[in-house]
């Protein structure tokens, strides 16, 4: 009997061999795969900012309210910071206060709309400032709701008076004030600088242009 040999093709090591750099790239290296981490990180990092906010605000008020007296101001820093115990029913400079169940209001959209946006947050210095408003408006919100004379119509405790015992040069706020005040700013500033929530940076079109033009120049000339 005469043995038939195998004649079936073999693969070559050329072909079992696949070059390292045409392997498809694992789920880590690809935005996708690193967009959870940075949004994780953002989150974290909002709730986080908003908590320590909230937990100022509410002890610093507590703290008001059990150790000074309605219209006795006490100087913090004497000529600059001064804190003096007011009771406001509406917004800053006492705007709205017949209507009183509008803030409130506002605020539950806002803290609904910062929820929405950290869906898909992914830059850290947006998350701080989503934190910032975020626990200034939990701090005031919690005002309107659980302080006399009811829910919805709750008075701000406020306490801080600039350059004047009495709040005559600016309006008497809180710690969410100020939070919300350098919220509002540093998105802003984000804004001006380009910086997206989702951690990418905004480029000028025609600035990206003139500069390949310049590069394109110098390399000829």
């Amino acid at each position: 009997m005469t043995r038939v040999a195998d004649r079936s093709p073999q693969p070559s090591d050329d072909a079992a061999e696949v070059p390292r750099d045409e392997k498809e790239p694992s789920g880590a290296d690809t935005p996708e795969g690193s967009s959870a981490p940075r949004r994780r990180t953002a989150v974290v990092t909002l709730i986080g900012v908003a908590v320590v906010v909230l937990a100022l605000d509410l002890i610093t008020k507590q703290l008001v309210l059990s150790h000074m007296r309605p219209a006795t101001p006490w100087a913090l820093i004497p000529g600059v910071l001064y804190v003096f115990l007011i009771r406001n029913s509406g917004a800053a400079f006492s705007l709205g206060t017949t209507h009183t169940w509008i803030f409130p209001t506002i605020t539950i959209l806002v803290i609904a709309w910062i929820a929405w946006m950290a869906q898909r947050l992914r830059s850290v210095p947006w998350a701080i400032a989503f934190g910032l408003v975020l626990g200034g408006a939990f701090g005031n919100l919690s005002d309107r709701l659980f302080r006399a004379p009811g829910p919805m119509r709750g008075e701000v405790v406020d306490f801080l008076s600039l350059f004047s015992r009495h709040g005559a040069h600016f309006a008497v706020f809180n710690v969410a004030d100020s939070a919300l005040s350098c919220g509002v700013a540093l998105a802003i500033l984000l804004e001006l600088l380009g910086r997206r929530r989702d951690g990418s940076r905004h480029v000028d079109p025609g600035k990206s242009e003139r500069s390949e033009e310049t590069v394109d120049g110098e390399a000829r000339g």
